[in-house]
Order: structure tokens, then sequence, then C-alpha cells
């Protein structure tokens, strides 16, 4: 038989696109329209349908950046259309290439009711079903005219990001407002040929099922009369009914489909413009499934939920009543999609703290899983904290954007760092956007890594952002690939209903160990250092409000800030939303940020003032509170002592004198630090061991710009060429000696300029302390450039570590392998440690969160030079063209001789200042609870959140070992129980403990995290 393939194959095609797609609206009448545009944000509904309207038609220009229109679109049911299906077709002037990047809109009927929203892939309002003809309609749409940042060509700097620069050019033309037929028979041909057409594309061109299939679309597309589509569409579904009732072979992989619209919280629009995407797809979703009874959609974020609650009330009780049936299912348990990397312990846990609250207090739902597809990867610190949440599963997809290696797995066991396992999925289909397409079903199967041991996957299904969710359409496919010859069988389940019949198929899946790495978006760590200055001050704050109150609370009856504390957390919470914190937004979203890191610095630094001068009493005297995990100054963890009480370890003054050579030498009888006349460090010896400390031939604190420009993805990305070409700050403009006239700091203070920025750093040496303060700060005006702060250690070692959340993980420091190589730039918190046996070095950190770490082997002595480089600034021009321009200052100490002890110490010291506060001369306040062992450390002190007056103490072993210690408390205590982190009682396999008078026994593993509930002892007097 002659090969008639492609032209069957083409005529599909044309035939599909240019005949029956356009018959499925055979006519049409037009619709009238008024607009009125309001003057700036966006307003009230009720405001909105009131006010006056202009005349406006299809083909006229509308919308200016980032502006509200009000359109009213009125019309007539022409009476022959009596008994048909009739619909709206409304398109704002949408690119159907870019669901989820431009304008959109919200129906209302004229009772302000929201009826869907409006998208480039989802256009049609149903009007009537059946039709009596002669119906007035009148629709409402509140049409937001967000413009397209990320266009065709992507990456271009653009000044739309911000509305005070984005003009007011309007940037759409209405395209289509048209009353039309729905013919639901030409629609159901569509929707076979469609599926048969991408079905066949991907099987096998000798196998006879393509060719069973290409038989049947000829005599169906012979069956279709061109000029009457309507009329002929039955018995062209007639020819297909065979080949669509073949069913699915048995060992077909199988898809749980989970309707889904991956909305960002806030990316290239701003949080106000979210509340309205939400709005608007949940809106879609509601109506959706009152149509389709096997649908099933899924939302996460607990913050998307709230806003919706306080800014759509109609939308959300319907959202509340398809939660009720379990149609809508609330999935993730967290506050938002947060970054997993450099959120702190704390932050981490009261992601789910409050994503969980959220949905059991609203819906009465605790669901199990994690579901985080678009994070840019995962901290090896997170499976016990999920498991902790009272979680045991995790979805994501954005690893398979990794750009060297290919995960070797879609369905594990993921382990953290103390040993927790989590059952975790990443979908084949390899998108978190699948529409149902032959070809991404296809490729489920074929990317699927566990064939042979497992055959279930996910598919999260819908247009995310403002795409809008699932859609009719996609709904329609996979009804037809429920069991269905040559593909995959396709069901709508709940998330939970897919994990349970993964894991129940496939019980011992393997292990990965460690940290997620997503090999892109490494410079996520270091874009936007206002952002991610700002978040680290809060957590910070955060943490020290709570121990602080708590402590006034019980010490001085001082009534606990439980609202506002709430509030404050869920606002850091929301800003650690994985393209807010990464500094991948527009700019709109970080100048938004940043003014409201000062207002939560203002009001948690009110809270933490009215708590200490509750506890300090009245009094001119100094007293100091050190709110760290760990004894300072003669001040113990949490709690306060007048200035002045003796140290635990005096010290000899610091000395400064002329280094022959130029520069200063600086020595406190603990270091000696030699610092050259380009304000470098040439040597820092560790008195103690005699241990050189920086590399020979090398100089410390050297700022080194490289020049920046990924090939994608700019404030995302920094590729490994950016290494080729770097320029070394040595000049110095100014070097000037500082010291104090009683010996207790000496420093040098340097001054450079370069490109049409400057650098002053000043590096401090103080009496009795055993590491060398490192102060930057740049006013930044570079584009397109990458600054670092290096640091060449004469050390030799194969890994290091690094905090994260609740510990801290190892990585090498070679490039053995290509996974190894991946890694150039990476994430820690607080403090980086490299270690020879027996000698360290830590450098800590107040607020950066990228670095890299390389070695190389000098060839005069085979000595090991490990060099680690912070990241201090960026300057990409994507998505906001004026990234960090401006003056930025950076905290670091660098401590050589330190353990791992000494760097989580070292990190705490650097981040929690203490505080003096005026108060009584006698006034000392013993620790609201302490531990026996510094390696164990107190994340969290704080009131339960039910009110009932118990002290919630949050700690975790430090240090990677095994620890016995009791903590004491402060106060008469009347039990203690173990919790997960909603503060609910939680079985003794998370602890070992025990109670004795007002201690309770702890026993942790390696990295252990652990959450005790105190119960005091009620006075009865």
């Amino acid at each position: 038989m002659h090969d008639d393939r492609s032209l069957v194959e083409s005529r599909l095609k044309r035939v599909l696109e240019e005949r029956i797609r356009p018959a499925v609206h055979p006519v049409s009448v037009p619709l009238t329209a008024g607009i009125w545009t309001a003057p700036g944000e966006p307003v009230p509904v009720a405001e909105g349908l009131a006010a006056p309207r202009t005349p406006i038609a299809a083909g006229d220009a509308w919308g200016a950046p980032w502006s509200t229109s009000w359109l009213t679109v009125t019309g007539t049911v022409p009476a022959e259309w009596a008994g048909r299906t009739v619909e709206a077709l409304i398109d704002l002037g949408f690119d159907a290439n870019m669901p989820g990047f431009q304008c959109e809109g919200l129906v209302y009927r004229p009772d302000g009711s929201p009826v869907k929203g409006l998208h480039p892939r989802n256009q049609w309002v149903r009007i009537a079903a059946p039709a009596a003809g002669g119906e007035e309609v009148v629709l409402h749409v509140e049409a937001a005219a967000n413009p397209v940042i990320l266009d065709y060509h992507p990456f271009l700097p653009t000044e739309l990001g911000e509305k005070e620069t984005a003009g007011d050019r309007p940037r759409y033309r209405l395209a289509r407002l048209d009353l039309a037929v729905f013919d639901e028979t030409v629609w159901e041909l569509v929707m076979d040929l469609e599926v048969l057409g991408e079905l066949m594309a991907e099987l096998p061109v000798e196998g006879a099922r393509r060719w069973d299939i290409l038989r049947a679309v000829e005599r169906a597309l012979d069956a279709v009369d061109l000029q009457d589509v309507g009329g002929t569409a039955a018995a062209a579904r007639a020819e297909l009914a065979g080949v669509l009732a073949s069913p699915a072979e048995p060992s077909a992989h199988r898809i749980s489909a989970v309707g889904h619209a991956h909305i960002d919280s806030a990316w290239l629009w701003p949080l106000r413009e979210t509340v309205r995407k939400v709005a608007r797809t949940t809106a879609n979703m509601t109506a959706l499934l009152e149509d389709q009874p096997d649908f099933v959609y899924t939302m996460s974020q607990a913050q998307q939920y709230a806003w919706i609650k306080e800014h759509r009330p109609e939308v959300y009780a319907r959202v509340k009543k398809a939660v009720a049936e379990g149609r809508f299912v609330p999935a993730g348990g967290m506050w938002v999609e947060s970054d997993t990397n450099m959120p702190s312990s704390e932050a981490m846990a009261r992601q789910f703290v409050h994503g969980k609250r959220f949905f059991l207090d609203e819906f009465g739902v605790e669901n199990h899983e994690a579901w985080l597809p678009d994070t840019f990867g995962f901290a090896g610190g997170l499976p016990q904290i999920i498991r902790q949440a009272g979680s045991t599963w995790l979805l994501t997809q954005k690893i398979s954007w990794s750009q060297v290696n290919s995960f070797p797995h879609h369905t594990f066991w993921w382990e953290g760092i103390d040993g927790t396992r989590i059952f975790t999925h990443f979908p084949p289909v390899d998108t978190y956007n699948c529409s149902m397409k032959g070809g991404e079903i296809a490729h489920a199967v074929r990317n699927f890594k566990d064939k042979g041991r497992a055959r279930h996957s996910l598919a999260p299904t819908g247009w995310g952002d403002g795409g809008g969710g699932t859609t009719r359409e996609m709904i329609a496919k996979a009804a037809r690939m429920r069991d269905l010859e040559g593909s995959a069988t396709v069901r709508w389940e709940r998330p939970a209903e897919f994990f349970a019949k993964a894991q129940a198929e496939y019980p011992e899946p393997p292990v990965w160990v460690g940290e997620l790495y997503l090999e892109l978006h490494r410079a996520t760590l270091t874009s936007q250092a206002r952002t991610k200055q700002g978040n680290r001050a809060s957590e910070n704050l955060l943490r020290e409000a709570e121990l602080w109150a708590a402590t006034a609370a019980v010490r001085a009856g001082l009534p606990y800030p439980y609202a506002e504390l709430d509030r404050l957390w869920k606002t850091v919470l929301l800003h650690q939303f994985h393209d807010i914190l990464p500094g991948s937004s527009i700019a709109w979203v970080h100048r938004e940020a940043e003014r409201m890191y000062a207002a939560v610095a203002e009001e948690l630094t009110g809270i933490i003032d009215r708590a200490q001068r509750a506890l300090a009493g009245e009094g001119d005297a100094d007293v100091v509170f050190n709110s760290a995990p760990h004894a300072r100054g003669g001040v113990p963890a949490g709690g306060a002592r007048p200035a002045g009480a003796p140290a635990t370890t005096p010290g000899r003054g610091c000395t400064a004198v002329p280094r022959p050579e130029g520069g200063h030498v600086l020595d406190n009888g603990l270091l000696r630090v030699a610092v050259d006349a380009r304000g470098l460090v040439v040597s820092l010896v560790d008195l103690d061991s005699g241990r050189e400390t920086i590399a020979p031939g090398t100089a410390a604190n050297l700022l080194q710009l490289h020049p920046d420009f990924p090939n994608m993805w700019d404030a995302w990305d920094v590729d490994r060429f950016y290494r080729n070409t770097v320029t070394d700050l040595t000049e110095a403009d100014e070097l000037t000696l500082i010291q104090d006239d009683l010996g207790a700091a000496a420093a040098v203070r340097v001054s450079r300029s370069f490109g049409s920025s400057t650098a002053v750093q000043t590096l401090t040496l103080r009496a009795g302390e055993k590491r060398l303060d490192l102060d930057t700060e740049v006013d930044w005006h570079e584009t397109e450039k990458f600054l670092k702060a290096a640091f060449p250690l004469d050390l030799h070692t194969e890994r290091y570590a690094a905090e994260t959340q609740f510990g801290h993980l190892h990585r090498p420091t070679h490039t053995n392998t290509s996974w190894e190589a991946a890694k150039f730039e990476a994430c820690n918190h607080r403090f980086v440690h490299f270690e020879e046996p027996g000698w360290g070095v830590a450098l800590v950190t107040a607020s950066t969160y990228g670095h890299d770490v390389t070695r190389s082997v000098r060839p005069e002595d085979r000595g090991t030079t490990t060099t680690v480089r912070a990241s201090l600034l960026r300057a990409p021009r994507f998505p906001d063209p004026h990234t960090d321009q401006g003056v930025h200052r950076f905290r670091h100490a660098l401590v050589p001789g330190a353990g791992i002890g000494d760097a989580v110490r070292e990190g705490h010291r650097i981040n929690q200042p203490e505080r003096r506060v005026p108060g009584a001369a006698a006034a000392e306040v013993a620790p609201l609870v302490s531990v026996g062992d510094e390696a164990v450390v107190l994340s969290a002190v704080k009131l339960a959140d039910d009110g009932s007056g118990d002290v919630v103490v949050r700690l975790y072993e430090s240090r990677g070992a095994r620890a016995r210690t009791r903590l004491t408390a402060g106060f008469p205590l009347a039990g203690a129980t173990s919790c997960d982190l909603l503060e609910r009682p939680w079985p003794g396999e998370e602890g070992e403990t025990g109670t004795d008078g007002d201690e309770v026994l702890i026993a942790l593993r390696p990295f252990q995290l652990l959450t005790l509930r105190l119960a005091r002892v009620v006075s009865r007097s």
C-alpha cells in the first residue's frame, strides 16, 4: 500500500484549524460595550460596577500598564437561537501563547457576584443552555492591564515592572465582543481529533495502532462536509468511536491528573495583583467543578486562600463548599510555596505551622503532602520539618530543569541531614502546567525512570499564574485517555490518592541522601540583597520578640502579643515566596518588600523593647540582654545582667603596630592579623596553635569583580563561564588605622573605588575575641557585574560544612564528578566551616547566602589552598533593570581555630547582637529555659499558640553528633510533652525525654529537631 501518512496528517491539521474549530461557534452577533478606567489602584467591586461608562468597541485600545478598567457588555440573544447553547466570547486582546503573563479579567453579574475569569485559553462565558431566545445579556468585566514583561524576546530590560516608570500607553486592543452559539457536537469532534491526532504522532510509525487511528481519522475527515460542519460532525464522530473505545494495555503507565494552577504569589506582578489572579482562577475552577463530576482541583498556599477570604468572600464561599465536597483540595500545608534554601530553621517550620493550621481551622483538612512544584532546590534539613509538621510526602518538579545532570529517579525516598525520609515524587511529565496534550502524556511515559518497579505518576494539569487553571478542553481530553490504547491511562485524583497508590506499589524505592540541588537559578542566592537582608533581620527579630515576650509574660505578667506575632510571622513568610526572597520579581515587588521589612522591624523592635523594659525594671543602669542561644560576656543565653558583669573569658587588649612593608599588624593575644598597604589580609595567625590561616602568597578579604551576563534568566542564573574573567580590587584609595584608647579594639578601614562604585571595609579585632570582624559598605552602581569577597585558606579538606535548617550539610571542595562540578554556587545560612583534623576555620555572615568554594594545590610546597568566596552583589537588568543600585552594608567574620561548635556559636552571635536597655542596677533576668549542652541550640522559646500559657521550646542538636542533656525550666514545671510543629502531642518516636523536677531529660540524634510543650504550675494564691 502506498504511504499516504503525511498527506492525511497534514489534511487533519488544516481541516481542524481552518474549518472544524471555527465551527464550534458557528454564528455570532456583536455585543455593545462601555468602559471606565479606575484612576489609580483597583477599586471595590461596587465602585467599579457603578462608575460611568464610555463606549468602546472591538479594535479599540485600552489598558495603560497596571491599570484596571471596568467593561460592561450588553446584548440580546436572537430569537432564532432558542433551544441552543449560547456563550459570550470576550477577547481582551489576549495572546493565546502567553497564558498567565498578560491582561486578565473577572466577569461579574449585575448584582456583583463573580462568574468566572477570562484568560487567553478561556474566553467564553456561558449565557444559557438552552437559550429561550430574547434574553437580555448584561455582564461586567474587571479587566487588569498587566503588561507583558517576559515577552517573545525574553529577558530584555524593561521599565514596565515599576508602576511609576511603566508609562501610560495602552498595551492592549479589544479583539472580540460577541454573543455566539456553542455547538457542542462540533466541540466534541475537535476533542476527538485532537486526542487521536496527538496520540498518533507519538506512536511508532511501524505499529498497527498508529495506522488504525490514521484510517479512522481519514474516514472522519471524509464524513465532514466543510460547508456544513455542524450538520456532519456527528457522522464524523461515529467514524472515530471505534479507535477511541479500544482499551489501554494492562501494562500502561497510570497518570493521576490533578487540576492545578501554579500561581506565583508575586513575580512579574505585585502582590495585590496575585489577590485578583487567585480570585479569577478559583472562580473558574469552582464553576468547572460544578459542571464536571469527575474533576478534582487542588490549590496550595494558605495565603492565597486567606486573600480570597478577605477580598472575594463570594468566591471563597464557593471554595469552602467545594472543599467540603472533597473536590477542591487544599494542598501542601504551607503558608506559601516558599524558597526552601534561604529561610531560617524557624521560618521553614512556621511555613508549615501557619499553612496547616489555616487549612485545619478553615476546612478541617489536614493534608499530608508538601507541594512545591516550582521551588529552586531543596535544603537538606527539610525532610524532618515536613515530617514533624505531620506530613509524609513531597511533590516537586523543578529539579527537571537542572542543566547538567538528569536526576536518576522520579519516585524515591529523600533522606535529610538527620536521617528522616520523605516519600518524594517528581512528575515525569516535566511541567506543572500540563495541558493534556498527547506529547506531554507520551513524554511522561518515556521519561519515567522507575519503569519496571512502578507505574504511577502525577500530572499537575492547568494553566498557572494568570492562565486560569484547568480548562474544559483538558478535562475532555483526559476523559478520552481514561482507557485508550497506546496511551497512559488518566484519572482525576487527589494528591493523597496518588501518593497512597504510588507508595503502596513501590514501598522500597531508591534513597537520595542530602540536599536536592537545582543545577540552575544559582544566582537567586544573591540577587536583591536588600530583600535578603530584610528577611534575615525579620527572622532574627521574630525569634527575639517571641523569646522576650514569653519571658516577660511569665516573669512580669506582661500580656503576650499573640495576634501581633501571628500577623508579623505571616507577613514575613509571604515574602519568602520563591520569587520574592530569591530576588527574581519585578522592581515593584522588591521596593514594596523593602518598605514592609522596615515596618516589621519597627513593630518587632517595639515588642522587644516593651518586654525588656518590663524585665529590666526601673532605673538608669544599662541592662544587657542576650538573645543568642549561647552565653557571652557573662550574660547567659536568653537572659540579662547589668552591664559590667565580669566577662567569662578575660583577654588582653588589642595592639596595632605599623607593618614594615606597609599596612598594620593587629594583635589581641589570640590572633595576629597583618593587613598590607592594599588593605588586604595577608596573614592571620591563630596564636594558640601557631597556625597560619591565609594561604601563602595570597590575600584574604579580597573583593573580586566578575562580568555577569548569563545565557538566560538574568536575575536567576549565574553561568559557570563568569569565572573566566575576574578583576581583583586591590587598589586602595585610603587606609586608616582606628584604635580604641583602652585597647578594646583595633581596626583598619580601607576605601576603594571601582567602575562607578565605591567600597569601604572595616577590619576589626576585639579584645578577648578569637575572630576578625569584617564590615563592608558598597555604594553599588554597576550593571551586569558580580561582586565577591575571597578568603584563600591554608587548609586541606575534601569537604566543608554549610549551615542549613536545624543543622548543617557537607559539600565537597573538589569536582570529581559532574554532580560536584555543578554546585559551583551554593547556599549557607550563618556559616561555612572548613576543617582539618583538630583545626578549622569558619566564615560567618549576618545576611549573605551565596558562596563558592574551590581548591588548588600549590606547586611550591604541595600545600592545598581552599578558597571560600562570599557572594555580595549582582546587577542583573531583568526583571528589575535597577537591581541593587545604591548603598549596601554587609557583616562577616573570619574565625580561625574554629570547631563546628564555634561556627554555630559565632554564627548566632553575629545575627543576634546584644541589646542594652535602661533598668535597675541589680536587674538580673534568668533564662526562661536553658540547656546543659552547647551543642543543643534553642531555635524558639515562645508561648503556646493556643493561649494556654504553656511555654513551647524548639531545639535541635547542632553539631551532627548525639547529645544527652537537661533542659531546665526557669519556672515551676507541671509537665513536659513532646510535640509536633503545630504544638500537638507527638508520639515518643521523635524524642527520648523525661522529667526530673523542673528539668527535662533529653536524648537527641545528630541534627534531631525536638519541640517541647512545658506546662507551668498554676499558682492557687
